[in-house]
């Protein structure tokens, strides 16, 4: 890889799931799934996985369908293949609430186990999840620096940058044949990255939102969008407000 900034990359006839970026000055690939490789450190990234929101939701009263935490873990199994990364960061809420790594059915934690083997897995602490994971592979922090970058759950105004992080589940929305239309989105100026999230039960939160101010310069923000098929990278100038 290049290291070309927001390239999209084509491969044979069809588009590759990619965008290859530079945060910090390290080389990054954003994903259609919603993941971020980083190849010269062989490590991938995801974010608000939000594992048993279903359940959560169920064990108070209100009933979802309970196939969220199977769907997100068979879409981690993909990516994890696709890139075989030797260490795998997930950037909070990764469950949806407190005992969600506890009380999670055993088929799902053998899964997740399988994910793991062989791999160094860091869990960073949520603010659904503060109090880090039960019973499960690799280790829990707040934050953590490697690689010359810092990966924490919230974005910090204090210290952003080579920061990646999630919390926020940016989303943006632009026009294509005369609709709007809204996809979550990787969030960066080259300074510091927002992740989508990857749970299959959550929500997002439009770039343009208050949420997001004093995060990014403006003037150099790109969103790249989870399209269908492809990644489309579109200046923060560009998107509807």
């Amino acid at each position: 890889m290049t290291g070309l900034a927001a390239r999209q990359r084509m491969d044979a006839d069809q588009a590759d799931p990619t965008v290859e970026i530079v945060l910090h000055g390290v080389v990054a690939c954003c994903d259609l799934s919603g993941a971020l490789f980083l190849p010269d450190i062989d490590l991938l990234v995801v974010s608000d996985l939000h594992l048993e929101k279903g359940a959560a939701f169920a064990r108070r009263g209100q009933l979802l369908p309970p196939y969220d935490t199977l769907a997100t873990l068979r879409n981690l199994e993909r990516v994890i293949a696709r890139y075989d990364p030797r260490i795998v960061i997930s950037l909070g809420d990764n469950f949806h609430d407190r005992t969600g790594s506890a009380l999670m059915p055993a088929e799902f934690r053998t899964m997740v186990e399988g994910l793991a083997r062989g791999r160094e897995w860091i869990w960073i602490n949520g603010n659904h999840d503060p109090d880090g994971i039960c019973g499960l592979p690799g280790q829990s922090a707040d934050e953590i620096c490697y690689g010359g970058l810092t990966f924490r759950h919230e974005p910090s105004l204090i210290s952003g940058a080579g920061e990646i992080a999630g919390h926020l589940h940016p989303s943006a929305t632009v026009r294509r044949r005369e609709k709007s239309v809204r996809r979550a989105c990787f969030a960066t100026d080259g300074v510091r990255l927002l992740m989508p999230a990857f749970g299959v039960l959550t929500g997002g939160l439009d770039l343009r939102h208050k949420a997001f101010a004093g995060l990014f310069a403006k003037e150099a923000l790109i969103a790249h969008l989870l399209g269908r098929d492809r990644l489309y990278s579109v200046r923060f100038a560009n998107l509807l407000g």
